[in-house]
C-alpha cells in the first residue's frame, strides 16, 4: 500500500510532498517528491492519561467514538471498574480491547480502593500488583494515595518497589503537593502528574523529575492555565482527557480538540505533536508508529494544518475510519457487574438538628473543579427539627449509599449546584463507585436513588413529573450501547438537569467526584463526611461533639 500527501515529520520537524509505503503493517520507506497535495499525513494521536470507563462506554465502544478522531492509542488506568470487580475487571478491559484496532494499554490500579475510608467492592492487593506486572501491564497507574507515600505507608511502598522491579513508569496523582513532601513523593520513582492546577505546582514537580499531564476533560479543564508549559517544558509535558463524556467526544473530538485547541494558541504543529505523541510514546515505551521508517503504520490524515479535522485513520497499516466513520464493527459487550444493596427509604435520608441553631459544615461545588471548597451554615434548626435543603440559599442535601452491602446512607449538604426542582443519582462515583444524588427534597432524592438501585447502575434526574434514565449495566459504570446511542441519552439528561436549573456544563461528572476522597478539601463517602487536608473524617455538624 502507498500513501500520498504532505508528510508531517514530527520527528525531524519537516513537512514534505512524498509516498509512504506499507507493507503488512509496517512504514517500509517514506520518499520525497515534487507534487502539490492538499492534505496532510501525520502520526495518529495518543492520550496519555484516560480512564475509558468515565465515556460510559466500553474499550470497544470507546474505540469507535475515537478512532475516528485520529485517536491510534490510549494509556487507560483501569481503577474505575477495579474498585468495582477488582482483577476481574481489569482483565475485562483488556479483553474487550482485543476486539477493536485501537491500541489500549492498560496499567495496573494502585489505590483500589482510593483510601481505607470508604467501601469499595474490591482491593487491588500487592499480591494482584505482581500478577498484573508479570502478566504484561505496561505500568503502575497513578499513586493517588500520596499520603500513603509520604508518611511511608508499607503497602504503598511495596507497591512501587514492584513497579521498579518489573521497570515500568509510575504515574502520580498529587494535587496542590509541593516543597518537601513533594520531593518525598517524587523519591517513590513517580514520574507523571495530571493534577497541578497552575504553572508554578507544574513546574514545582517537573523540577522533582514528574512530567506534568495537561488535562482537558468533561468536568477539569486545566490547558487554560496550563499550555504555557508546551513552551517552557516540551520534553516534560504530555495531553490527556482524564475523564471524557461521550457527548464531548462525538461533539468536539478527543485529543484532536486539544491539539485545536494548542493550534488556536499560536503553538506550531510540531510543538503540539511534541506533548501530545512523541512524549507520550517515548515516556510509555508504546509500539506506536511516529511515522518513521520501521515503525509500525499508525497515522492520520487531515484537511490542513489550522482545522485540523481528521480525514481518516490508518492503525498497523488499515484504513479503520473514514469521514468520521470508525470501519470495524464488533458485536456487544460481555456484563459484568456488583450490585448488592436495596432499596432506601424517607428515613435513610433525614437529618435532624443535634441542638438549636446547628452550623453545618457545607461542601461548595464548582463547575469544572474537583476541588471543593469547605463552608459554613449557621442555621436557625431547633433541636429535633428536620433539616433540609435551602432553595434560596442554594444549598441541597447530598447522599452516598453503600452500593455493595446494605448500610445507613450517609447525608452531608453542598452548595453552588444550582438546582431548582428534583434530584440526580448516578452509581458513578469516584472512585468506589457507591451511589452519590443530590436533591431538593428527599422523596425526590430517595426516589433518584432507588432508580439506580433498581436498574443496578446508571445516572438518572428526575422531578416530581419525570425522570430520565441512562442504564450502565457493566459494573455500574459502561453501557453496552453505541457511543453514539450513549451521547444522545447522555445529552437529553443533561437539558433536562438544565431545565432544572443547574447551569454545570457537565453535572454527573462534577457530582461524581464529590466522593472522591483524595480531592481536597472537603468530600463525602459511604462512611461519613470527610476532610481531605488532614486525611480523616470530620462531623457534618461542627458544635457536634
Amino acid at each position: 500500500m502507498k500513501i500520498s500527501g504532505n508528510i508531517v515529520d514530527v520527528i525531524n520537524n519537516e513537512i514534505f510532498p512524498g509516498v509512504i509505503e506499507v507493507v503488512n503493517n509496517t512504514i517500509i520507506s517514506i520518499s520525497k517528491n515534487t507534487n502539490t497535495y492538499s492534505n496532510y499525513i501525520l502520526p495518529g494521536l495518543v492520550d496519555s492519561h484516560v480512564h475509558i470507563e468515565s465515556s460510559m462506554l466500553t474499550p470497544s465502544r470507546f474505540a469507535q467514538l475515537v478512532v475516528p478522531r485520529g485517536t491510534v492509542g490510549v494509556v487507560s488506568d483501569p481503577h474505575e471498574i477495579a474498585n468495582v470487580m477488582g482483577v476481574k475487571g481489569v482483565e475485562y478491559m483488556i479483553q474487550d480491547a482485543k476486539n477493536v484496532p485501537l491500541k489500549c494499554y492498560f496499567g495496573v490500579p494502585s489505590c483500589v480502593p482510593a483510601t481505607n475510608f470508604e467501601t469499595s467492592g474490591y482491593e487491588i492487593t500487592e499480591k494482584d500488583v505482581e500478577y498484573l506486572l508479570e502478566n504484561g501491564a505496561p505500568f503502575l497507574a497513578e499513586m493517588m494515595n500520596f499520603p500513603g507515600v509520604i508518611h511511608d505507608d508499607k503497602s504503598v511502598w511495596n507497591k512501587l518497589k514492584l513497579a521498579q522491579k518489573f521497570k515500568v513508569p509510575i504515574d502520580g496523582h498529587a494535587p496542590g503537593l509541593r516543597g518537601e513532601e513533594l520531593k518525598k513523593y517524587a523519591s517513590g520513582g513517580i514520574t507523571t502528574d495530571h493534577e497541578s492546577f497552575s504553572i508554578d505546582e507544574a513546574l514545582d514537580k517537573i523540577k522533582y523529575g514528574i512530567k506534568s499531564q495537561i488535562r482537558e476533560g468533561s468536568a477539569a479543564r486545566n490547558f487554560e492555565a496550563l499550555h504555557p508549559l508546551i513552551t517552557k517544558e516540551p520534553f516534560n509535558t504530555m495531553l490527556c482527557t482524564d475523564d471524557s463524556h461521550p457527548d464531548l467526544i462525538l461533539a468536539k473530538g478527543h485529543i484532536d480538540r486539544l491539539v485545536r485547541l494548542g493550534l488556536t494558541k499560536g503553538y506550531s504543529i510540531f510543538e503540539m505533536y511534541q506533548v501530545a505523541v512523541v512524549n507520550p510514546v517515548k515516556h510509555y515505551n508504546l509500539p506506536v508508529g511516529l511515522l518513521q521508517e520501521g515503525d509500525s503504520a499508525d497515522f492520520i490524515i487531515v484537511d490542513n494544518l489550522s482545522d485540523f479535522n481528521v480525514l481518516s485513520t490508518y492503525i498497523d497499516g488499515k484504513k479503520v475510519a473514514e469521514d468520521g466513520q470508525a470501519l470495524f464493527e464488533l458485536s456487544s459487550s460481555n456484563v459484568i457487574n456488583n450490585f448488592n444493596c436495596t432499596p432506601i427509604t424517607l428515613d435513610g435520608v433525614k437529618v435532624v438538628a443535634p441542638m438549636d441553631n446547628p452550623i453545618l459544615r457545607l461542601m461548595v461545588a464548582e463547575d469544572g473543579e474537583l476541588l471543593t471548597e469547605q463552608v459554613f451554615w449557621n442555621t436557625s434548626y431547633q433541636k429535633g427539627e428536620e433539616i433540609q435543603s435551602s432553595l434560596d440559599d442554594d444549598i441541597l442535601k447530598i447522599v452516598v449509599v453503600n452500593r455493595y452491602k446494605d448500610t445507613q446512607p450517609v447525608v452531608g449538604f453542598i452548595k453552588n449546584f444550582g438546582l431548582s426542582k428534583g434530584a440526580l443519582a448516578s452509581s458513578v462515583a469516584h472512585d468506589s463507585h457507591n451511589i452519590v444524588a443530590i436533591g431538593c427534597d428527599d422523596m425526590s432524592l430517595v426516589r433518584a436513588i432507588n432508580v439506580i438501585i433498581d436498574a443496578k447502575g446508571g445516572i438518572v434526574a428526575t422531578d416530581s413529573n419525570e425522570e430520565k434514565l441512562l442504564k450502565l449495566p457493566v459494573a455500574g459504570l459502561m453501557s453496552i450501547e453505541k457511543g453514539e446511542e450513549v451521547a444522545k441519552q447522555y445529552t437529553a439528561i443533561n437539558r433536562f438537569v438544565a431545565n432544572m436549573g443547574c447551569d454545570m456544563k457537565a453535572p454527573f461528572m462534577t457530582l461524581a467526584f464529590m466522593s472522591l476522597l483524595v480531592i481536597p478539601s472537603i468530600k463525602i463517602g459511604d462512611k461519613g463526611l470527610f476532610d481531605v487536608n488532614t486525611f480523616s473524617f470530620t462531623s457534618l455538624f461542627v458544635d457536634d461533639k
